[in-house]
């Protein structure tokens, strides 16, 4: 086989100087700095490191592949999915490694929807799916509260409104501003950290975020993520007034609660004072009707008790009397009889004494020896001139010892 030659005048290249030669070529065309093409988008597949945007935008007949890094990614008000028809911009360019060219895009708009539009709707779709808007998760306003936050621009008229409004209803009530920009690229920022703050310091019993009316591009701040998700992460309840009455924006969605108008959320978190003073009014003079038919109803029933428990003290006296003077002769029925028992016991204590007493024993004629102080005669004891008593039914006779005889003597 006859190996292939170079023609006269032509060098031999590298695949790298082809590759870098046809970059050099497309990529100086003035024609392919920017092109508009229109697709449908397949093989997407964001890079999960560098955050690029790979995939291929084709029609019926052919495709080509395109990258979006993600400095340009970053700025979509949307999310590219597969099966997307969408309006690219961007510049044709050779990835050289491969050989291929491919279109660098720059900006990617829906084909037949707003982008702004599309992006709300894949916001509010992801959201809703998660449960963030779910009715279960809102929180009840106060209904008297002592202290609102007011989250919004401290320059516009939506301010001077939420505050006239409030200080008509309720004038009792203290407002705290947390000034933010409701419009531009510091306002997501702003919106976020208000409703940390002021759940962080947690004097306000209610948060407003409130804006004026304005387009979708106005209203955008509104419509993040960052924002939604620290209105449904907030402790304190938030009130979301942003717009007119038509305008919807995912803020309202994450809110316990939405207002038409910032005026309508003015009255939506405030009692009307005017109205409360005249039921209070009216509730002190139905009080007062209700104390004076109280007052007369208690006096007869006073009147009907006090006679009652007259009579039950007359009847309690009268039967505490009979119960008494029953006691009474119990009492002293007990104690007379008690008192022949103790009586007829001692009669029998002194008949049995009198039996045992010495006495009885002298009338039969004996006699009873004692010393003179009335102590026994012991044997062991007496002696010669000691004088003793012997006691005798008629009498005493006393005596003087002269001698002492053994018993065995006497005998």
């Amino acid at each position: 086989m006859e190996r292939p030659r170079a023609r006269a005048g032509a060098g031999v290249l590298t695949v790298t100087q082809l590759n870098h030669y046809l970059k050099s070529v497309i990529e100086s065309d003035f024609r392919l700095r920017e092109v508009f093409l229109r697709g449908e988008i397949s093989n997407c597949s964001p890079h999960y490191k560098t955050g690029h945007l790979y995939f291929t935008l084709k029609d019926e007949q052919t495709s080509v592949r395109c990258v979006m890094f993600r400095t340009y990614r970053e700025r979509l008000f949307f999310e590219p999915e597969d099966g997307m028809s969408v309006i690219l911009r961007g510049q044709v360019t050779v990835y050289e490694r491969d050989g291929l060219y491919q279109i660098m895009a720059y900006e990617l708009q829906p084909e037949g929807i707003g982008a702004l539009h599309l992006a709300f709707e894949q916001l509010k779709s992801k959201l809703a799916a998660e449960g963030l808007f779910d009715q279960e998760r809102k929180k009840q306003l106060p209904i008297f509260p002592k202290m609102i936050g007011l989250i919004t621009s401290p320059a516009g008229a939506v301010l001077q409104d939420l505050c006239n409004v409030i200080g008509r209803r309720y004038p009792v009530v203290r407002l705290r501003l947390y000034p933010v920009s409701v419009q531009g690229r510091e306002a997501e920022g702003q919106i976020v950290a208000a409703l940390e703050q002021a759940n962080r310091e947690g004097c306000c019993d209610l948060l407003v975020l409130a804006r004026g009316g304005g387009s979708l591009e106005d209203l955008w701040a509104f419509n993040l993520e960052p924002v939604a998700r620290a209105i449904a992460a907030s402790r304190l309840p938030v009130v979301s007034a942003v717009g007119h009455e038509t305008d919807y924006t995912i803020s309202d969605f994450a809110a316990d609660l939405r207002a038409p108008t910032p005026s309508a959320a003015g009255e939506l978190v405030t009692p009307d004072g005017s109205a409360l003073l005249e039921a209070f009014g009216m509730a002190r003079e139905q009080c007062g009707i209700l104390l004076r038919e109280m007052f007369a109803r208690n006096e007869a029933d006073f009147a009907a008790v006090q006679e009652q428990l007259v009579f039950q003290k007359e009847e309690l006296i009268a039967q505490r009397q009979s119960a008494w003077e029953q006691a009474d002769r119990r009492l002293k029925e007990g104690a007379e009889g008690m008192l022949e028992k103790k009586r007829q016991a001692l009669r029998q204590k002194v008949e049995q004494l009198e039996l045992l007493s010495p006495m009885r024993v002298l009338l039969r004629g004996y006699s009873l020896t004692e010393m003179e102080d009335g102590s026994p005669v012991c044997w062991n004891k007496i002696a010669v001139g000691d004088r003793i008593a012997t006691r005798m039914a008629e009498g005493t006779l006393v005596s003087q010892v002269c001698g002492i005889c053994p018993r065995e003597e006497v005998e």
